[in-house]
């Protein structure tokens, strides 16, 4: 079957079975490489995707699902100035540390911000809860995403 739908700001039509998860649609026949393979079961958040603007676990999805829907991923918000803020603060607060976590980090915190720009700390891990890590501890996470906050609102 044909799906047809917007990619991080552009058409693209792929030719999928019934089953093909948007995940493998995405990272093993389009290369996106951000959106990664992890538990399989969307408990871990390492296939989030941005779905018409809000977030979702792509390992839950059939590919045929986004038929005319747009999908943004990490790639295509890295000319975003808000994406480049968080970025940013991901990097110098040490909210980094393995990064296989990251992406859908990001874009969860992206959907937040760009939805509410002043969330509260609590606002904030609601938002990330469907987001692992093994790494950090959450702690410098949410700190990122608050002094992002802070860059963007000063």
């Amino acid at each position: 079957m044909k799906v047809a739908f917007i990619l991080n700001g552009r058409k693209v039509e792929c030719e999928v079975k019934p089953n093909r998860l948007l995940l493998d649609l995405l990272r093993a026949d389009l290369g996106i490489t951000s959106v990664k393979k992890g538990c399989e079961q969307g408990e871990c958040g390492v296939c989030t995707v941005l779905l018409d603007n809000a977030p979702v676990n792509s390992c839950m999805m059939l590919a045929q699902q986004v038929e005319g829907r747009t999908v943004t991923t990490v790639e295509g918000l890295a000319d975003d100035r808000l994406m480049k803020t968080l970025q940013s603060a991901f990097m110098e607060d040490g909210a980094v540390q393995c990064g296989f976590c990251t992406p859908g980090m990001l874009l969860s915190a992206y959907a937040l911000l760009k939805e509410n720009p002043k969330p509260t700390a609590e606002e904030v891990k609601t938002a990330i809860e469907g987001n692992l890590c093994r790494c950090t501890g959450y702690v410098k996470i949410i700190e990122a995403i608050l002094d992002a906050v802070e860059r963007i609102n000063s």
